[in-house]
């Protein structure tokens, strides 16, 4: 596993300062261990996001890899514009994922999608804003993105399902805080909300004492 540019340590430590339920999580957790794949080409991250997007994990792998073959070599933005709707079909996409795939391409290739290199040097909302503009590409995948590629210390997907039950477990709560009221409710766990998010999903596989 590649490790975070960041002090997790650090991270802990203030989250522990600033919302002390978050101590129990740690402890029955233990050390922070969310994976790090540094992101090297946003076709094909991107790519990858939207075919996966509700499938399983082993039907979502299958699709993916029959699409990828379909491929010279690396998948490309150029290659998938040579490729026709029949051939992304029969290798299992949908209609829906098959105009995304297409809009991808479309902004990659135009320059409305940033490179890397340009992603690196943004803000996160700019991220968002930027990527968002892509067919069937949410708030949600940038999110994602933003934390297992790019390393981003302070992300809170506060409208994922797994986020919100993990704060209810943590906070003790009845019912699940809506999405804006959890962004609202961890804005002091700044700037570390991404290790936070992770402690969260864990909280959901773990008892807590």
């Amino acid at each position: 596993m590649t490790a975070y540019p960041w002090d997790p340590d650090a991270a802990l430590k203030h989250l522990a300062r600033v919302e002390p339920p978050l101590r129990r999580v740690f402890r029955a957790v233990g050390p922070f261990a969310m994976r790090y794949e540094p992101l090297e080409d946003v076709f094909a991250a991107l790519m990858r996001s939207i075919i996966y997007q509700q499938l399983s994990g082993k039907a979502a792998a299958t699709i993916f890899g029959r699409v990828a073959a379909l491929f010279d070599g690396e998948p490309d933005a150029e290659q998938l514009g040579a490729l026709s709707d029949e051939a992304l079909r029969a290798a299992g996409l949908s209609g829906a994922k098959t105009r995304a795939l297409r809009s991808l391409a479309e902004h990659i290739l135009s320059g409305a999608c940033p490179s890397v290199e340009a992603i690196s040097g943004m803000p996160d909302e700019e991220v968002r804003e930027r990527l968002t503009q892509v067919r069937g590409v949410g708030v949600w995948t940038v999110n994602m993105l933003l934390m297992f590629r790019l390393a981003r210390p302070d992300v809170m997907p506060s409208a994922d399902l797994g986020i919100r039950k993990g704060f209810a477990v943590v906070m003790g709560l009845e019912e699940l805080p809506a999405p804006r009221e959890l962004a609202a409710a961890t804005e002091h766990w700044a700037p570390w909300r991404s290790v936070a998010s992770w402690y969260l999903w864990r909280a959901l596989e773990v008892e807590l004492d």
